[in-house]
């Protein structure tokens, strides 16, 4: 073997699993070179939580793991050693303090992502820590059960005692997530679960979608529901959504998108429907009185300025011709059947859905490395002890709202230390 280099660790893939990987493995003395074969360090982050980087959740663990759906139960021993209160304590401590927002989300107070990926960066370089970019790994190399060197593309070949790939998954290619170390995991002898999109937009063919009618309306705190072939609830997310020119996005709409794609793969049916409740304070048999009273008291008011207020403009006047209401009748002419049919397509109106936009459009990637083959408190497989996974490259995954970095940062923090203690 022609070796022109050697390390005591080496970490493929510079993305949050990957640095908090270095950094971790460095804090043990290891000589850690990092490799990204960008041109730069850290490129999701830059582009999570619009550019702001929504580090962490600063709910519960318990919580935590109920917001990471796919495999979340196997964190419980890495949260154990390191967990988001660690998280928001690390980056503290290197001078980038966090601050709460809505539902427990942890943003760098500057509102800046790359002051998360410059004290990352910084950290590493200050740990000794050595970084090729532009650099592209060709193969991993493998004698006697272990992981023994890496080839480059360019033929040349680096040593370690031991491996750390977070090379992410197969979501968001254009950061350099492209489903590289699939191949590795496999040459190694893991199993690699079916890929699909995750937290992604939702397709629909609805005639008001392809007409554009609501496009760019969004609508905040509504309920979306996914019902099954038998129109039995699955899923149930209450949170904003968007009107897009293909179909529905928005927080609510991307946690339950897996669970689209999960049925229609398990049904083989090309639709299923999406239940939406645009006026969750009050039930239906609620919303029917509120509305006959309205009517009663401004008989003589046309429907859509006696109901203003009730929705907002663009919705209500959909929803209005949706019901067969002419929205510039006055009240008195509306009989009870359509105020019974309004409330219901307000609290109950059912969308069909075909689909999510493809895994490279989706914001996480579901299935990857089966956490079956993976030592939940190390890090390390099972098949390959010098070897070890983390990052969204594993068959792990959540929500949106800084679920999946804290997994990332939390497997990245663990896979580093055992890494790391392997070589000293």
């Amino acid at each position: 073997m022609n070796k022109t280099a050697n390390f005591d660790c080496i970490v493929i893939g510079g993305g949050p699993a990957g640095l908090m990987a270095g950094i971790a493995a460095a804090e043990t003395s290891a000589k850690v070179l990092l490799i990204e074969k960008g041109d730069s360090l850290g490129r999701k982050l830059t582009i999570s939580g619009g550019g702001r980087c929504n580090v962490t959740n600063s709910q519960s663990v318990d919580e935590i793991i109920k917001h990471i759906p796919g495999n979340g139960r196997f964190l419980h021993s890495v949260f154990a050693q390191f967990d988001n209160q660690d998280i928001i304590q690390f980056f503290e401590k290197l001078a980038v303090p966090l601050k709460e927002e809505d539902h427990g989300r942890m943003f760098p107070k500057d509102n800046q992502a790359k002051s998360v990926v410059n004290a990352l960066t910084k950290r590493f370089a200050a740990l000794k820590g050595t970084t090729f970019l532009n650099t592209t790994v060709a193969d991993i190399l493998f004698e006697n059960g272990k992981a023994v060197a890496i080839q480059l593309e360019n033929k040349e070949i680096i040593t370690a005692k031991s491996f750390i790939i977070a090379t992410g998954g197969g979501s968001a290619p254009h950061t350099g997530s492209t489903g590289d170390g699939y191949t590795w995991a496999e040459l190694a002898g893991h199993t690699i679960t079916e890929l699909y999109p995750t937290e992604v937009p939702l397709l629909s063919n609805e005639p008001f979608i392809r007409k554009k009618s609501l496009q760019g309306l969004s609508l905040q705190n509504v309920i979306v529901t996914i019902l099954n072939a038998k129109g039995k609830a699955i899923v149930s997310h209450q949170m904003d959504i968007i009107f897009t020119h293909f179909g529905l996005s928005g927080p609510a709409v991307l946690r339950c998108s897996q669970f689209v794609v999960k049925e229609l793969q398990k049904t083989k049916q090309n639709e299923i429907t999406l239940q939406l409740d645009t006026y969750p304070a009050e039930s239906v048999e609620n919303l029917i009185k509120i509305m006959m009273e309205i009517s009663k008291n401004q008989a003589n008011k046309s429907v859509k300025n006696a109901l203003k207020g009730l929705l907002p403009e663009r919705l209500l006047l959909f929803l209005l011709t949706k019901a067969n209401i002419d929205a510039n009748a006055t009240c008195a002419t509306i009989n009870n059947t359509k105020w019974k049919q309004l409330a219901q397509d307000i609290k109950k109106w059912e969308i069909k859905v075909n689909g999510t936009l493809p895994l490279e459009k989706a914001f996480v990637t579901g299935g990857g490395i089966s956490i079956k083959e993976i030592a939940p408190k190390t890090m390390a497989s099972k098949l390959i002890p010098n070897l070890f996974f983390c990052g969204e490259i594993l068959d792990i995954h959540g929500y949106t709202g800084g679920y999946n970095i804290t997994a990332a940062l939390s497997t990245g923090r663990i896979a580093g230390k055992y890494a790391g203690k392997l070589v000293n």
